[in-house]
């Protein structure tokens, strides 16, 4: 099977690094215009861009400001054009004990928040504004294993953010299938990146491979493939689903 994204323009968020890397080198290698998304990792985005041979564009945004956020997609479609696809896989996980002081608990429990699901609320709902327009539009919600099992105790506010992803993308899927919008999500388990290392540091690695059914951690390589294969248009009927890529760690 042959996947041909030529002539798409598809939004990675936080393809700097990790997952979303991966995801944004995979759709330019099937042909995709890929909008590499940074916040303050220039460099690494750069990298990135350096590697690929199609056209990609590298696009600045704090997805810790929901008000930086607004109007950042209609920027991008004015300067570069129609979009064709948004991944949403920026997101952040910060432990925090469940016994901290209420504060410093509220602020990571805000930014975690912020950044996780009031962003990717804003980018999904301006860009379906678009996709209606256009009738055609695809839309990639990274979420996580966390939101159908949970996490533990200093994780929790990445857990409910992750969460409130499937429910928002669901809603999107059943009520603009019609207008030519097409959403997914993608529930990743443990995955070894750069985010997943404080994890690692703080629990083990045996931790997490006791917990999974495969020899080896999922890598952001394992989930780039389902991701292009979503934005090729060629399982639209999957609209609305969830994509567990958990080596077997959690099954429902």
């Amino acid at each position: 099977m042959l996947i041909d994204l030529k002539g798409k323009r598809i939004l990675v968020t936080g393809a700097s690094r990790g997952i979303g890397r991966s995801i944004a080198e995979q759709l330019s290698h099937s042909g995709a215009e890929v909008l590499i998304h940074y916040n303050n990792n220039k460099g690494n985005a750069e990298s990135v861009q350096r590697g690929l041979t199609n056209t990609t564009h590298l696009v600045q945004c704090d997805l810790a400001s929901p008000e930086m956020v607004k109007g950042w997609i209609p920027s991008m479609i004015k300067e570069y054009g129609q979009i064709n696809g948004i991944v949403n896989n920026a997101g952040i996980a910060i432990s925090i004990a469940d016994d901290s002081d209420i504060n410093e608990w509220t602020d990571v429990w805000q930014k975690t928040m912020d950044i996780n699901i009031n962003s990717m609320a804003i980018i999904c709902k301006e860009f379906i504004e678009h996709a209606k327009v256009n009738r055609e539009g695809r839309i990639i919600n990274i979420s996580s294993r966390a939101a159908f099992r949970g996490d533990t105790p200093d994780y929790l506010a990445y857990a409910a953010s992750k969460a409130a992803i499937v429910s928002y993308t669901r809603s999107i899927a059943r009520y603009y299938g019609k207008e030519g919008i097409k959403a997914f999500i993608i529930a990743p388990g443990f995955t070894r990146t750069d985010m997943a290392q404080e994890f690692m540091d703080q629990y083990g690695e045996a931790y997490a491979l006791n917990d999974i059914a495969l020899n080896q951690l999922t890598e952001p390589k394992d989930i780039a493939p389902m991701v292009t294969l979503l934005c090729s248009g060629m399982a639209d009927h999957a609209t609305g689903c969830t994509i567990d890529i958990n080596a077997a760690s959690y099954v429902h």
